[in-house]
C-alpha cells in the first residue's frame, strides 16, 4: 500500500512511485509508435482514412469510460471490504486481550500467542505463502497436513478456552464472550477467503480488456486527419487514462497480493503482534513496519 503525504504540483507531474504508469508504459508507447505511423500513413495516402470520422469514437469512449468505471467500483468494493475485514481482525484481538486480563500469565498468554499465530498464518493464506511457518513461531502443534492450518491455529485457542471453564477457571457467561470473540475471527478468515477466491466473472473483465485496447489502437487513425502530430500526444493520454484505471482495476480485484496499492497485511498483522505482545508484558516490543519508499507491505 503506498503511504504518503498528499502530492505537491510537482509530484502530481513527475512522481512514479506508487503511479500505475511503470505498469503501462509498454502499452503507451506501442501507442505512441501507432499514432506516429497513422500520421505518417494519412499524410502519405491522405485518402487512406480520410473517411474515418472521430465521432463513433468519443459515443464508443463515453460507453468504454462508464463500463470501466462500474469495474473498478466493484475492484475497489472488494479492496475496501478487505480493508474493513482486517480491521475487524485487530478489534477482535484486542477485544479477546481485554477480556482476559483476569486469567493467570500461564493460562492467558498460549492463547493470545495464538492469535498471533492465527493472524501471520491468515496473511501467509491469502498471499499464497506456508502457512504452517508463519503459525510455528507463536502456536506449536498444528499439524502440516491440515487443510486448514490458520483455522486450527485458532481452534487450539478454542480448545484451551473449553479446558479453563471445565476446570471452573471460565464462568459460562465469561467464556460465551471468548467464544463471540474467535467466532469474529472466524468470519473473518472466511470472508477474506471467500475475496480472494472468488474474481470477477473472467468473461467481464476479458470484454473490457479488449474493447479499451481495441478503442486505443483506432483511434491514433480517426485523430489523425485532424489533428497531424498531435495525435500522438492526445493518443497517449487518452490511452493513460484508460489503460490507466485497467490497470488499478486489475490490482484493487485482489487486495491481498503485493502490489503498490494492495492492503499492508504485513504491517496490519505486526499491529496485532505488538499489542498482543504488549498486553503480556513483553518487552522490547519489535518495531512497527515502516514503508519503503512510500510502500508498506
Amino acid at each position: 500500500m503506498i503511504v504518503r503525504a498528499k502530492p505537491t504540483l510537482f509530484e502530481i507531474a513527475f512522481a512514479l512511485r506508487g503511479s500505475i504508469l511503470p505498469r503501462i508504459i509498454w502499452r503507451l508507447a506501442a501507442m505512441t509508435a501507432v499514432s506516429a505511423l497513422a500520421v505518417w500513413l494519412t499524410q502519405r495516402w491522405p485518402g487512406l482514412v480520410g473517411q474515418l470520422s472521430a465521432t463513433p469514437f468519443a459515443l464508443i469512449g463515453l460507453a468504454l469510460s462508464i463500463f470501466m468505471s462500474f469495474r473498478n467500483n466493484a475492484c475497489y468494493d472488494r479492496w475496501w471490504e478487505a480493508r474493513k475485514l482486517w480491521g475487524e481482525l485487530i478489534i477482535a484481538c484486542r477485544g479477546f486481550a481485554r477480556q482476559t486480563s483476569t486469567l493467570s500469565a500461564p493460562e492467558r498468554e498460549p492463547m493470545l500467542r495464538g492469535l498471533i499465530g492465527f493472524t501471520y498464518g491468515l496473511n501467509a493464506r491469502l498471499r499464497g505463502n506456508d502457512e504452517v511457518v508463519a503459525i510455528a513461531p507463536w502456536s506449536a502443534g498444528v499439524a502440516a497436513d491440515r487443510p486448514n492450518p490458520t483455522d486450527a491455529a485458532l481452534s487450539q485457542v478454542g480448545d484451551r478456552l473449553g479446558r479453563l471453564m471445565q476446570d471452573e477457571r471460565l464462568t459460562p457467561i465469561h467464556y460465551s464472550v471468548l467464544e463471540l470473540r474467535l467466532g469474529e475471527l472466524t468470519h473473518v478468515q472466511a470472508a477474506c477467503e471467500r475475496i480472494k477466491n472468488t474474481p470477477l466473472p473472467f468473461a467481464y473483465s476479458l470484454l473490457l480488456h479488449r474493447t479499451a485496447h481495441l478503442f486505443c489502437l483506432f483511434l491514433p487513425f480517426a485523430l489523425a486527419p485532424a489533428l497531424g502530430w498531435w495525435t500522438p500526444l492526445l493518443s497517449v493520454i487518452v490511452g493513460y487514462a484508460f489503460f490507466g484505471l485497467d490497470a488499478l482495476g486489475d490490482e484493487l480485484e485482489d487486495p491481498f497480493g503485493e502490489d503498490d496499492n494492495d492492503l499492508a497485511l504485513d504491517a496490519m498483522s505486526r499491529t496485532v503482534e505488538r499489542e498482543l505482545l504488549d498486553a503480556m508484558g513483553v518487552r522490547p516490543l519489535p518495531d512497527p513496519i515502516a514503508p519503503v519508499r512510500y510502500h508498506l507491505t
